[in-house]
């Protein structure tokens, strides 16, 4: 019975599709499950284009009135000519309306130029018509923005200056410390250089090279300050006086280095030669006793015998 009463209930419902339902009614269908997925079709009906020439052109007829040029100041103008073009004699794109659109910085120089010679043209006209062009000195008028807003953006600005003067601040502090870095290198290396030419007139001054130590007098010269020619004098010069005061009295040591070397004479020389000694058949050093023989340690069996003995 149920289904026999939701068949006669859908039946009217197809029957009235056409009325417009309210949203009550439609909530009862749903609750009582006489709405259903598929049901509701959406249609898209063909549109209809209607080409009324006529009256298109009675609404062209009502845009067209004969309006004086105040009332509705538009201006049509091809861009200003471009001056420096024309002193060098050269012919401007701009002028001859050949402006590539993609390019950007040519586009926009071509609306500049446009909006030039409408101003041009623009400014005689208003004066003519009694149009002011310009603002009176004692003109007030409302900002678009607001006092907080403008607060804000100024805040902002200072901000931002304070960022690009911290950062122009430390990149010359950065600079500053490279130079410091520089000089204090240079300064560590002339030093080094005083330290070792000091070091190295020391060691002259030991071995006799040089009379005086000038560093000590403040006439300190560096290696490019002084001549190969002093250097030679100062190599020829000689040992000074304290050296050869010591020769005198103890005598010129000799040669010291070499003298282990071996000459044609001193390989060739066999008299010291003893055969014991060299293939250690001889005696392996050590004390002596009274009767010329070694004084050895006695074996460990003669010790036991002497152990046992006692």
């Amino acid at each position: 019975m149920e289904s026999v009463e939701e068949d006669a209930a859908l039946g009217q419902e197809s029957d009235e599709e056409n009325c417009e339902l309210s949203d009550d009614e439609l909530q009862e269908a749903f609750a009582k499950g006489l709405l259903k997925p598929g049901m509701n079709i959406v249609v898209d009906k063909p549109k209809k284009c209607a080409n009324n020439v006529e009256s298109l052109k009675q609404c062209l007829a009502d845009f067209r009135k004969d309006l004086p040029w105040v009332e509705r100041l538009n201006l049509t103008n091809l861009p200003a000519e471009d001056v420096l073009s024309k002193v060098e004699g050269k012919v401007s794109s701009l002028t001859n309306g050949d402006v590539n659109a993609d390019d950007d910085f040519q586009r926009e120089m071509f609306f500049y130029r446009q909006a030039q010679a409408t101003v041009l043209e623009a400014l005689p006209l208003l004066n003519k018509h009694g149009i002011a062009t310009k603002r009176p000195d004692d003109y007030f008028a409302e900002m678009a923005k607001s006092d907080q807003h403008m607060q804000k953006i100024r805040k902002k600005l200072i901000s931002k200056q304070m960022i690009l003067e911290r950062s122009e601040k430390a990149k010359k502090l950065r600079e500053q410390r490279k130079f410091g870095k520089k000089v204090q290198m240079e300064v560590i290396q002339k030093r080094q250089r005083e330290k070792k030419a000091m070091i190295s007139a020391v060691k002259k001054y030991q071995k006799g090279m040089a009379d005086k130590l000038e560093f000590l007098e403040g006439d300190q010269k560096t290696g490019k300050d002084s001549s190969p020619g002093s250097k030679k004098a100062l190599n020829k010069k000689g040992p000074n006086a304290k050296r050869k005061y010591k020769d005198q009295r103890f005598g010129f040591g000799g040669k010291k280095s070499g003298k282990k070397w071996n000459t044609k004479e001193s390989y060739n020389d066999v008299s010291g030669f003893r055969a014991k000694v060299a293939h250690a058949k001889g005696s392996k050093g050590g004390k002596k006793g009274k009767g010329g023989k070694q004084n050895r340690r006695p074996g460990k069996s003669v010790r036991r015998k002497m152990k046992a003995r006692s």
